[in-house]
């Protein structure tokens, strides 16, 4: 099973800077798209940013003009820098890695990472 390891999060403050990476092991015989989450406390876990298979940048509409979401060509690597950060922007994020194909045997359909916490005062 693929492994995904988060780095980057912290504490900064309104209208500050974070750069959040995400490092999946190697993939084997499957082989996965890589996206952001985030959840707050009290709400759901919700979507923040993917590249797509086309090389398009997804961004939820509440980040969109202030996060940038890039991979490697590989696409085992996935970061995202934020920018203007807002306190609504304070959760977990998560790298979730979720299941394009396999070239052959099983392979785990959805793969979270561990989070990393973003704390954003005011």
């Amino acid at each position: 099973q693929v492994d995904l390891v988060e780095s980057g999060g912290g504490s900064v403050q309104s209208g500050g800077s974070l750069r959040l990476s995400c490092a999946a092991s190697e993939y084997g015989a499957c082989r996965y798209q890589l996206s952001w989450y985030r959840q707050a406390p009290g709400w759901e876990r919700a979507f923040v940013s993917r590249v797509e298979l086309d090389g398009r940048a997804t961004y939820a509409d509440s980040v969109k003009g202030r996060f940038g979401v890039s991979r490697d060509d590989v696409g085992d690597t996935l970061d995202m820098e934020m920018n203007n950060m807002r306190s609504e922007d304070t959760a977990m994020y998560y790298c979730q890695a979720q299941l394009l194909f396999s070239i052959f045997g099983s392979c785990t359909s959805v793969v979270w990472g561990q989070g990393t916490q973003v704390t954003v005062s005011s």
